[in-house]
């Protein structure tokens, strides 16, 4: 893409963590993007720059002509962020696009190349790639066959075998929905990871990828990003990574406070107890809403795979490395660090 429009390609050095995202800030300080690329993790950090800087605004946003996402879904508050600050600041919207594919697509298989009417939408399937949409349980996985996809694994014939089904579809194991069943030209919407979900004892399945976008939106400001536990329990809970530039701003805290001060702040406490409220009221299940949180006091870990390449969260890893605070979510009596949603 910049070669065919005789362009400039910046690699940004930072990444989307505490203290290293200050490269990224630094770095747009210094160069004015035409067109942006980010994860959503990475958004949510520049977001919270970007509203407290108004020389980074004006910097940010004085050439920008498109605002691309990827790698996960784009939680609906960052996107509201990031158009009323393209509005405030220029008189008018930047768009947002987004697009979808894995390693084995090469990387594309799915464009949207129209400007959607909210966050998460995927597109449609780019020229020459094929689409078959498979219902998996209340799912659909979406499957993928063109010339971009690959032959298979290296030396690994099983592995290739298992990859794709009898029509010659490569399986993604991701999930997709129609934006509207009505309308298939509005585009696919990603819903998660298959291997992501799970069964409450009551049976019912719980949409992880769902669920982590809802309760994003109810925890905003105060969640960075939430892991969704209740793998064969009664209800669902969450371990929650704190914004901790918003939760310093609830607790009135300077920045030199250890960041257990921060998340053990009566005000950040209240804060989240009152999104799980706002969370449940507007869900009817167990399965839909979650009964309580912890605040984590140490960020996820990249070299634990905590956080993968694309700066999502990988919530296995989470689950697995923390299985002890896990285990405390869950305990009786509950845990005194434990929020419990405001009625």
């Amino acid at each position: 893409m910049v070669l065919r429009n005789g362009g400039t390609l910046y690699i940004d050095g930072g990444k989307a963590a505490p203290g290293l995202f200050d490269k990224t800030l630094e770095n747009l300080r210094d160069i004015s993007p035409t067109i942006y690329f980010n994860v959503p993790r990475g958004y949510d950090f520049l977001v919270s720059a970007l509203q407290g800087d108004a020389a980074l605004r004006a910097r940010f946003f004085a050439r920008l002509q498109v605002i691309f996402y990827a790698a996960a879904a784009l939680p609906q508050h960052l996107w509201d962020a990031l158009d009323r600050l393209s509005r405030d600041t220029t008189g008018r919207a930047i768009p947002m696009v987004a697009a979808w594919g894995c390693t084995e697509t090469a990387p594309l298989a799915t464009d949207c190349h129209f400007q959607a009417s909210r966050s998460g939408v995927i597109g449609l399937p780019v020229p020459g790639t094929e689409l078959k949409l498979v219902p998996a349980g209340d799912k659909l996985e979406i499957r993928v066959r063109g010339i971009n996809v690959t032959p298979g694994y290296w030396q690994a014939p099983s592995l290739t075998q298992d990859a794709f089904d009898e029509e010659g579809f490569y399986r993604t194991g991701d999930a997709v929905r129609w934006l509207d069943a009505d309308r298939p030209e509005a585009g696919l919407v990603f819903d998660g990871r298959l291997a992501e979900d799970f069964k409450l004892t009551s049976g019912t399945w719980v949409n992880v990828g769902s669920l982590r976008l809802r309760a994003l939106e109810a925890l905003a400001p105060v969640a960075q990003d939430v892991v969704v536990c209740g793998h064969d329990a009664d209800d669902v809970r969450l371990l929650v990574f704190p914004n901790v530039a918003a939760c310093r701003r609830i607790a009135r805290l300077d920045e030199q406070a250890p960041l257990l001060a921060v998340v053990t702040a009566p005000g950040v406490r209240q804060a989240v107890a009152a999104g799980l409220g706002r969370l449940k009221q507007s869900e009817t299940g167990s399965s839909t809403a979650a009964a309580c949180a912890l605040l984590m006091p140490e960020p996820p870990s990249i070299d634990a795979g905590e956080i993968t390449d694309k700066g999502y969260i990988n919530q296995r890893a989470v689950l697995t490395r923390r299985a002890e605070l896990v285990a405390r979510l869950y305990q009786a009596p509950p845990d005194s660090a434990a929020i419990w949603a405001t009625a």
